[in-house]
């Protein structure tokens, strides 16, 4: 067998995607009324999204032990890899390192430093590895170096939903507010960032297709485009892409529950990276 690979439903990574790679998605947990929702699996609708009573939680120790033992049993001895959203978003990647202390080594757990796609191909780097035959270490190690490598960029249409979850300081909050100024944020170092504002949505989105093309570089490209509750949006920015980019392989996906609710209604961002093989999904 090979390594095998898990993550957590933060990277949205769709179904056909994961089933090729065989990678195991552990489902994060949305908190509304007194119903504790896991992401994914049970029925959450878009009125969540920017709903203050509504909160999210990552996966706890008890969801990723029968995970990893899982997963662990399907490696047939060679071991799991698990891939999660940065330990600066979220408890997971600490749930994630305790409950790896169970299996004695069996484990490499990665902080993939950023969120999104941007976990999801970190997550299929370290499995297009594990196709190759590599042990635990090189899938960890490429695992770690397409996670920080790359490039997540995230257009909001509010920032209250990011100031209420403690994602965004107030005073930037305050700032674009009050001078109706649509904020460009970036993932770096694990962290979300602000990397510029602009003053309207659509000058937004501009600058942030130009900043991919100037990431890019001219090189071959694995993209991603997310969006909540935007879908012709989210067209819109993959087809002024597709004419300025080489784009080897390009992933669509919503932004699911958790991370909507910290983004917001209509939040579009982009995922690019060029260190990534491109995907293949002929079946193994």
């Amino acid at each position: 067998m090979t390594v095998v690979i898990v993550t957590d439903s933060s990277a949205r990574l769709p179904a056909a995607i994961r089933e090729r790679y065989r990678i195991e998605q552990v489902p994060m947990h949305v908190l509304t009324a007194d119903r504790d929702l896991l992401e994914d699996v049970d029925d959450i609708g878009p009125e969540i999204f920017n709903d203050p009573q509504t909160t999210t939680s990552g996966v706890t120790p008890a969801d990723l032990e029968v995970a990893y033992e899982k997963a662990i049993e399907a490696s047939d001895g060679d071991g799991v890899v698990a891939v999660h959203l940065s330990r600066r978003f979220s408890g997971t990647w600490g749930s994630a390192r305790l409950a790896a202390e169970k299996f004695q080594g069996r484990i490499r757990v990665v902080d993939s430093r950023t969120v999104g796609l941007g976990v999801g191909f970190a997550a299929i780097a370290a499995a297009q590895t594990a196709e190759s035959g590599a042990d635990m270490d090189r899938v960890y190690e490429s695992a770690i170096r397409v996670g920080s490598t790359t490039e997540c960029l995230l257009c909001v249409q509010q920032l209250e939903n990011l100031r209420s979850s403690g994602r965004i300081g107030a005073t930037t909050r305050l700032f674009a507010s009050a001078l109706a100024i649509k904020p460009i944020l970036r993932v770096v170092d694990g962290s979300l960032v602000l990397k510029e504002k602009q003053r309207t949505m659509s000058k937004a989105i501009a600058k942030m297709i130009e900043t991919a093309v100037d990431v890019a570089q001219r090189r071959p490209v694995t993209l991603g485009v997310q969006h909540c509750e935007a879908p012709e949006l989210a067209a819109e920015i993959t087809e002024a892409l597709r004419s300025k980019l080489t784009i080897e392989s390009l992933v669509e996906s919503d932004l699911g529950p958790v991370l909507s609710r910290h983004v917001g209604s209509g939040a579009v961002g982009i995922a690019l990276t060029t260190s990534l093989d491109p995907i293949d999904l002929t079946p193994r």
